[in-house]
């Protein structure tokens, strides 16, 4: 079961579970999970969403046994990251965690939802069960939008995170800066003889926060989508410079694994092919929530600083979250 919706649209979409058409699929940050929800995508009543029987003892056990890293843990965490960074002349490289929230009786499923919704119009939402795996997420970096009948292409550089009340600073600015040469430089490859198109950079607002974002636009063979997307991610707004090396230190360095958190979200319909960064997200267990977050670290980084960056992040999704 799933329902979802896209960006600036209000409408309510789901899949009709009836086809073995694979209209939605959520690929895992390091491409070893793949959870594919079957069926075609059909547009649904508000109201039918309302009436659903949507209980949240229907989720899974946690019996991970984790437990979240503390605040002191992930300082030298950060720390230790940053001397990486140094000793390898790394442009950055993003390092995350899980705030497990615990403690509660049951979960709103339904109004969480509707919440994020209502507060991220700019976001694509989701909220599925599928087996043992159950999430919800709202964020808006596209990995890639692929036009069936233009082919072009879209998809976006964004990096840099602060609260939407403050002025970005030079860490910001230079994180965000290898983000898009990162992307313009595989697109070129892609372009052919017609140029990339590409915006300046802009504020992004997000609920509470703001990133630095430039998009992106070419025109291509459809043959070579699938190439684009293996290329792009993962991105250096969810894994680093040079790719390949940082998700090893990732691999080494984080206390969990990220499962879907980081990942992309594959969704096709008759126009378009879709392809969402899957960011602000929680995993929801019967009686715990696991809130993934992150932030690219670079050799300018303060620890405390990329700490509250985290909890700042948190809130995207925990504060739309209803708890009985």
């Amino acid at each position: 079961m799933i329902y979802f919706k896209f960006p600036f649209n209000e409408k309510l979409y789901s899949t009709d579970e009836n086809s073995e058409i694979k209209s939605v699929v959520f690929h895992s940050f390091n491409n070893d999970q793949k959870i594919e929800i079957s069926g075609k995508i059909i547009e649904k009543n508000q109201s039918d969403f309302n009436s659903l029987q949507l209980n949240s003892q229907i989720l899974a056990d946690d019996d991970t046994q984790f437990m979240a890293e503390s605040k002191e843990e992930y300082l030298q965490k950060l720390q230790d990251v940053i001397e990486i960074i140094k000793e390898n002349d790394l442009p950055k490289l993003v390092l995350s965690r899980r705030k497990i929230v615990d403690g509660f009786k049951e979960i709103d499923l339904k109004s969480s939802f509707d919440n994020l919704c209502k507060n991220y119009p700019n976001a694509f939402k989701y909220f599925f069960i599928h087996g043992e795996s159950s999430w919800i997420g709202g964020f808006s970096e596209i990995l890639g939008k692929f036009n069936k009948s233009t082919h072009e292409f879209e998809t976006m550089s964004i990096a840099g995170t602060i609260p939407v009340t403050e002025e970005w600073t030079e860490k910001e600015i230079e994180e965000q800066k290898p983000v898009s040469a990162y992307i313009r430089t595989i697109l070129q490859k892609y372009s052919g003889t017609d140029s990339v198109e590409e915006s300046e950079t802009y504020d992004h607002i997000s609920g509470n926060i703001k990133h630095l974002k430039t998009d992106f636009k070419i025109k291509i063979n459809p043959e070579n989508l699938d190439s684009i997307i293996q290329e792009l991610h993962p991105t250096p707004a969810v894994c680093g410079i040079p790719k390949d090396f940082c998700a090893e230190i990732i691999e080494k360095v984080e206390k969990f694994p990220r499962e879907l958190y980081a990942g992309y979200i594959r969704i096709e319909t008759d126009d378009y092919i879709q392809y969402f960064v899957n960011l602000r997200c929680a995993r929801l267990y019967k009686n715990s929530v696991h809130l993934f977050v992150g932030g690219g670290i670079t050799v300018q980084s303060s620890p405390e600083t990329e700490w509250n960056e985290t909890e700042l992040k948190s809130e995207a999704v925990l504060k739309n979250l209803v708890f009985k």
